[in-house]
């Protein structure tokens, strides 16, 4: 099966706890959600970044604000030195003071980082989205595609964050590659980020490619690394002799492409998730 792009991988089951602060004399107050990967033992973690205001027009004693302060830092460090599953019995089992866990609730899940993100606009307090900023786009392939012309619009199905160390342009946006030809570089069902219309030499570069001639919708779109072989024409004239969509998996066969049966939709950047 060719690696493509799509906006909905394959569905996994993820299991999660809203977390509550009770403070004396106050109502619950949900202060984060705690997302835990049965399949990998690992959680994804959301909690408000500020408690002030969380009491309205009441201060919240110092000794609880220390606690709430540390506990983002301090549920992560345990996590990953207990495992996620093992934290959250425990934290179930102990917690009893001021942070308490809800009941323990499933969801489907496409990517834990989008789905995490998701549950605590939900449950907790709307996240800010700053598009090209601190959010990039979530495009199905066909609506990356749609960059191409101008035959078809390209609305974001969703915000998805990003990397706080990775410069942002209108350009960039991420989809999901489903399929094993890219592994290990590409895991199956990853959120990755792409950039549309790459420039400068594609030599080497892993590419989205649209095909054309393809009647099969998952097969128009692919991930390949692109090589190519050129001969001379004449002075500063050349042509492709040879272009080449490779996979990284070696279980998978490369295969030759004309110029006109394919167009470069985007490049690869990286694995979000």
């Amino acid at each position: 099966m060719p690696a493509t792009v799509t906006s909905i991988s394959a569905r996994r089951q993820g299991t999660f706890v809203v977390l509550e602060a009770h403070l004396p004399g106050q109502p619950a107050r949900n202060i984060g959600v705690y997302l835990v990967d049965p399949a990998s033992d690992r959680v994804w973690l959301r909690m408000r970044a500020s408690y002030d205001g969380l009491v309205p027009d009441k201060k919240i004693p110092d000794e609880d604000v220390e606690v709430l302060d540390a506990l983002a830092e301090d549920i992560r460090s345990r996590a990953a030195e207990m495992g996620a599953e093992a934290f959250l019995q425990w934290m179930e089992d102990s917690l009893s003071n001021v942070v308490r866990v809800g009941e323990r609730q499933t969801v489907e899940v496409d990517a834990f980082s989008r789905v995490a993100d998701r549950l605590f606009d939900q449950h907790v307090e709307k996240l800010a989205v700053d598009p090209f900023r601190t959010h990039v786009p979530l495009y199905s392939l066909r609506a990356a595609a749609g960059g191409l012309g101008d035959e078809m619009a390209s609305e974001a199905e969703d915000w998805v964050r990003a990397p706080e160390d990775m410069r942002l342009d209108p350009g960039v946006f991420a989809a999901h590659v489903v399929g094993r030809s890219m592994e290990p570089r590409i895991p199956d069902g990853s959120l990755n980020l792409f950039r549309l219309h790459p420039v400068g030499s594609r030599q080497n570069k892993i590419l989205l490619i649209q095909r054309f001639g393809v009647t099969d919708e998952s097969a128009r779109y692919t991930v390949k690394k692109y090589t190519s072989q050129k001969v001379s024409t004449g002075e500063d004239e050349w042509r492709h002799e040879r272009i080449r969509l490779e996979p990284l998996n070696p279980e998978f066969e490369a295969w030759d492409v004309e110029p006109q049966d394919f167009a470069v939709v985007a490049e690869w950047l990286r694995v979000l998730e």
